[in-house]
């Protein structure tokens, strides 16, 4: 499995609720990919830490199918007008799993 993290940076002030209307509407595009299994949004607990999605992918090549989409392009475009500065990724490969 492979794992992508992305760190948001600080959300334009009175953009919050237009970004979690975001995040909904781009889950709805990314699941469709060949894939997918999850994307999650986190956000840090008692006032401390943005927001953070977990991405969760079958493999890298499914992953960067998706990552270099027309798709996702569109997705990122939207975004970017949302937010105060650059995303953060981090790639994970699982080693050891619960099952």
């Amino acid at each position: 499995m492979f794992i992508n993290t992305i760190e948001f940076p600080p959300i334009k002030t009175g953009k919050e609720a237009e970004f979690l209307e975001w995040f909904k509407w781009s889950n709805s595009i990314y699941k469709n990919f060949n894939g997918f299994i999850s994307r999650r949004l986190l956000k840090g607990t008692k006032g401390k830490g943005g927001f953070v999605t977990l991405v969760e992918h079958e493999s890298e090549k499914t992953f960067m199918t998706m990552h270099t989409s027309k798709e996702r392009q569109e997705a990122f475009n939207r975004l970017k007008t949302l937010l105060e500065g650059p995303l953060s990724p981090k790639f994970y490969e699982v080693v050891i799993d619960t099952e």
